[in-house]
């Protein structure tokens, strides 16, 4: 199991723009339609999460990923999940596959496939679970791990870092410096996609 971090990257920067095909949607149903970022302009908060099926560290944090894609949009934030693996070697993240994790897990939120992987690439995302939350001008304010637990680490799963961060965002506070990196699954890059975030 590699160990990837997050690449952390710089606080303020715009959310990039995407537009990409839903395996599944908000309300659990299955997708079909493309979602983009444009999509959740009224938010005053988004939360952009790149998760795939297979990886022990999502699975480790599937439920409180449910539960975030109840609570978030609960108090007007928007949710988006990207899977960016190449499906081609790793069939376990295929379309039909996410929609069918989605639906086992209970996410409620839309999740999309980035099949040419520019979005994770655009986000300099490196790993499964990687989040990056943005405040209502879609300014980058946190960005790394959800909490402290890892698989086998023995720490409960609570969200506690990503959930104070959007207390803060919503109280109008700026979220707290000290910012962690995600720890988890690196992206399946394809053959020649690999990028150099240097």
């Amino acid at each position: 199991m590699t160990r990837t971090p997050s690449t952390m990257l710089g606080l303020g920067t715009a959310a990039p723009g995407f537009r990409l095909p839903a395996v599944s949607l908000l309300d659990g149903t299955a997708g079909g339609k493309e979602v983009a970022l444009d999509d959740f302009a009224a938010a005053p908060a988004l939360l952009v999460a790149f998760i795939c099926n297979h990886c022990p560290f999502v699975q480790h944090v599937a439920g409180e990923l449910a539960a975030l894609s109840r609570d978030l949009p609960a108090r007007g934030v928007a949710m988006v999940a990207i899977q960016s693996n190449d499906v081609a070697a790793y069939p376990a993240d295929a379309p039909d596959a996410m929609a069918a994790e989605a639906a086992r897990q209970g996410w409620a939120f839309p999740y999309l496939h980035d099949e040419t992987q520019a979005v994770a690439q655009a986000y300099r995302a490196a790993c499964t679970p990687d989040f990056f939350l943005f405040d209502g001008r879609r300014r980058l304010v946190y960005r790394g791990q959800l909490d402290a637990s890892r698989p086998g680490n023995g720490l409960p799963v609570t969200g506690a870092d990503l959930r104070a961060a959007v207390d803060a965002v919503l109280e109008g506070r700026p979220a707290a410096e000290d910012q962690r990196p995600s720890l988890g699954c690196n992206i399946k890059w394809k053959p020649g996609n690999e990028p150099d975030y240097g």
